[in-house]
């Protein structure tokens, strides 16, 4: 079985977001950048697939250089190789065509995993294009993933009031997101893979040829909150007149 994970490098979610250039370009000074957190989903069940299959797993990203340290964990959690596409990830359309290329050019894979968005820009739509753009299936909001036998696979997908079990073929492309394994399967690197993720290829590749659609005008920070006024728990009515005349909820 050949498996590919797509893989997105995005700021740890506990950083502090700010912009620069007048509020049109992402700082990056002082971030921390780590796996997606629903690309890590699916890249233990990636391996959890290929230890029960055999196989290969592939990790492909779209990034510059900076992206390497977050794509060597993912060698160090397990993945056999690695490539990147040299290119600034510059919007969504722009992303899936590089990947969709890569994709036509290495048409072998039998599962092709993505997390359900990725937590930076939270488009969702990157693999809704690459499936567009190769004319394989796609199903997303994946909560599980099983091969039946031979090339039959059945997905669990998460729906409004509960779930939806699909059986289909591969190739397939999936939406992953928590749920797709459980949180403390999710695998981390350990010593000896992070010394073999040294040794482990990671092939960059020039960009494809492919237009960018859209771009962004500018950032803008949700309002700060309000300050807050401590009412004593004995004292209800200055409580009840401030919930009326102040916040008017009552």
């Amino acid at each position: 079985m050949k498996i590919l994970l797509l893989l997105s490098s995005v700021p740890d979610t506990t950083s502090k977001i700010n912009f620069t250039e007048n509020d049109t370009k992402f700082d990056e000074n002082g971030i921390q950048f780590v796996i997606n957190p629903h690309d890590e989903f699916g890249l233990t069940k990636a391996m959890q697939l290929k230890e029960k299959l055999g196989g290969e797993l592939v990790v492909l990203n779209v990034g510059m250089a900076k992206t390497e340290p977050v794509i060597r964990k993912t060698l160090a959690i397990g993945a056999d190789r690695a490539v990147r596409i040299d290119t600034e990830p510059t919007d969504s359309y722009y992303t899936a065509s590089q990947i969709a290329q890569y994709i036509k050019q290495n048409n072998d894979f039998d599962l092709i995993i993505a997390g359900k968005e990725s937590l930076d820009y939270n488009s969702g739509m990157v693999h809704g294009m690459v499936a567009e753009m190769t004319g394989i299936k796609f199903v997303n909001a994946c909560i599980g993933l099983d091969v039946i036998e031979n090339n039959i696979i059945e997905i669990a997908r998460e729906i409004e009031g509960g779930k939806e079990i699909i059986d289909t073929t591969m190739p397939i492309i999936i939406g992953g997101q928590k749920g797709l394994v459980k949180e403390e399967e999710l695998r981390i690197p350990n010593m000896r893979g992070i010394m073999m993720a040294r040794k482990k290829p990671l092939e960059v590749l020039p960009a494809f040829e492919a237009e960018v659609k859209s771009k962004i005008e500018k950032f803008e920070k949700p309002p700060s909150k309000g300050a807050i006024k401590l009412v004593d728990k004995d004292n209800l009515d200055e409580l009840i007149n401030l919930l009326h005349n102040e916040a008017k909820v009552i």
